[in-house]
């Protein structure tokens, strides 16, 4: 452990007393050198995602101290770059541990530095600060929450006024406003209380998500057709913030059939029966598929504490509960809503798909087949926020019609610019009716699709590596995929696209993409929120089996790199 770091502990030690769980953290270590090095190596890194860490003592952690630094930075950048009466930013929270806490520490800096704050005064979702921040003409926003990660991570996504995660650009300029500030000294701050009687923090209205239910139930792409909404649906938010918006969405659209899992229903930080919150995962879905099993739900929805991911699990002919990868879900809603447009007339001229350059190529060839262009963009849906911007300066936003990521992340509309949980899980809930009206599994309809466009196999598997020595080891990997490998198991690669240096006019990013023999391919890359590396394997194949076999050798040459630095 170096004196710079063993000195900046000791000054914690001294300073850091506004959070009691702090202080005794902060005596707890003493002593033990890895500890101390582990929480005060770096600050906690900002970028586009904002901030994201373990909660706990030291600049690289989640505290009152690195949160109200960030909200100083960004208040700065703020002042600078709008005029004094746009000064306003929008806050919202999740069920996390200490996001209350965060949310006021932040709303307490932004009103010390004469900036209004508009907060909701329950924990509401991502796309709910999203909307707020374009509905509300603020400058900024901020959603205090860590999305679908285990209990002892919280963070702190930062939102531009398009309502969109901030940009590369805005991302340097708020850590150069960040990094030029001493975390005790420099940081303004006002109790919550006060900025609430001075009229600096107020709250977001009733009547502000009301509209945003309204958008959510707009996106119906039924035009009047029928269909029998009395499905039975079972629906958990994993202890977050789904439950208000979601129930409200689905009964107020004549779904009432609705059982929710108890055990998961009220918001807990804690996640006492799914430690990791993350619908793409089976060991979250399991009770929801238990609850459906038991009372012969046709659907089980269960979204991520934020509400921004959607994960389901449906019957298959057997009468078995079988999870659909983000990819499934995402190709049946993009055949959906094109089919529903094109058969009643609605379909826009210039349709745009927009999806992330990890996400299955199957989307294009469907895309292709209704007319529909689609646009590859960085991973992070705020590239695809950012096309809808691009589309709306164009006077063409109405040609947008979906966007959506591998990782169960869905939009079907312009009215947020992030994904939006509520959306996807109401549409997914509609489709389902749909064709269940028509005698029409989801299982089925899928096998439709492959049948028409050849299978396609697409896997995510990530590696963690925790603190310091974990990140020297992902940029070691990197490094190694970038120079050295030329096949993936039998595969060859046939072109390396490394989007470090900017390709396709996209922003640089720490992405390697190989496409190999027969329509496979693989992309790499290292989490921007999480600690971790993570792979996406693309096979396209006769049929499941065979594909399987070949994304099991292409992974052996993954895991051998991987292996040389366990």
């Amino acid at each position: 452990m170096t004196e710079q770091i063993r000195q900046e502990y000791e000054r914690w030690l001294r300073l850091a007393n506004e959070d009691a769980d702090l202080s005794a953290e902060l005596r707890m270590i003493a002593g033990e050198d890895a500890k101390i090095e582990d929480a005060f190596y770096r600050n906690l890194a900002f970028g586009t995602g904002g901030l994201r860490g373990v909660i706990g003592a030291g600049t690289n952690r989640m505290n009152v101290y690195t949160v109200a630094k960030a909200s100083q930075g960004l208040a700065n950048y703020v002042k600078k770059n709008f005029p004094k009466e746009a000064w306003k930013i929008a806050v919202s929270r999740d069920s996390r541990i200490k996001s209350e806490l965060f949310a006021r520490t932040a709303s307490g800096v932004f009103a010390a530095n004469e900036i209004r704050v508009v907060i909701y005064e329950e924990l509401m979702p991502t796309p709910c600060l999203s909307y707020a921040v374009r509905k509300l003409s603020c400058a900024a926003g901020i959603m205090v929450t860590a999305s679908h990660n285990p209990a002892k991570y919280n963070g702190y996504k930062v939102y531009g006024k398009d309502g969109c995660q901030i940009t590369t650009e805005a991302a340097a300029e708020i850590l150069s406003e960040i990094e030029s500030l001493d975390i005790f000294d420099d940081v303004k701050r006002m109790e919550y209380s006060e900025g609430v009687i001075s009229g600096r923090i107020s709250l977001i209205s009733e009547e502000v998500y009301t509209a945003f239910v309204e958008e959510v139930r707009g996106q119906s792409v039924l035009f009047g057709d029928r269909m029998e909404k009395n499905v039975s649906i079972v629906y958990s938010p994993l202890n977050g913030t789904g439950r208000k918006p979601v129930l409200r969405t689905l009964k107020e659209s004549g779904f009432t059939n609705i059982t929710v899992v108890k055990e998961q229903e009220q918001p807990d930080g804690n996640f006492p029966t799914c430690p990791y919150p993350n619908p793409e995962i089976r060991e979250a879905m399991a009770l929801g598929m238990e609850y459906a099993a038991k009372v012969d739900a046709d659907l089980l929805l269960a979204t991520d504490p934020d509400c921004d991911r959607v994960g389901i699990s449906v019957k298959d002919e057997a009468g078995n509960y079988v999870l659909l990868s983000g990819n499934e879900t995402g190709m049946l809603l993009l055949d959906y809503i094109c089919s529903q447009r094109i058969r009643h007339g609605k379909m826009p001229e210039q349709p745009v798909l927009v999806k992330t350059i990890v996400t299955t190529d199957m989307a294009e060839r469907i895309a292709e087949k209704y007319g529909v262009r689609t646009v590859n963009v960085l991973t992070g849906f705020k590239y695809i926020g950012e096309q809808i911007g691009l589309l709306e300066a164009q006077g063409r936003a109405d040609s947008y019609i979906l966007g959506f990521e591998e990782s169960y992340g869905y939009l079907s509309g312009t009215y947020v610019r992030d994904k939006d949980a509520v959306n996807a899980a109401f549409l997914i809930c509609e489709m389902f009716a749909y064709y269940k009206t028509r005698g029409i599994s989801l299982t089925e309809q899928l096998k439709k699709l492959y049948h028409e466009f050849g299978y396609s196999l697409n896997t995510l598997h990530s590696f963690t590596f925790e603190g310091a020595a974990g990140f020297e080891k992902m940029r070691m990997i990197m490094a190694e995929f970038r120079n050295e490998v030329i096949r993936f198991g039998a595969k060859n690669v046939k072109q390396i696209l490394d989007y470090g240096e900017g390709l396709d006019g996209l922003p640089k990013s720490d992405v390697v993409k190989f496409f190999l023999e027969d329509d496979c391919s693989m992309v790499v890359r290292p989490s921007g929120t999480e600690p971790k590396l993570k792979v996406y394997v693309s096979v396209s194949a006769a049929d499941r089996e065979t594909a399987k076999t070949v994304e099991k050798e292409m992974m052996e040459t993954v895991d051998e790199i991987i292996c040389r630095y366990r």
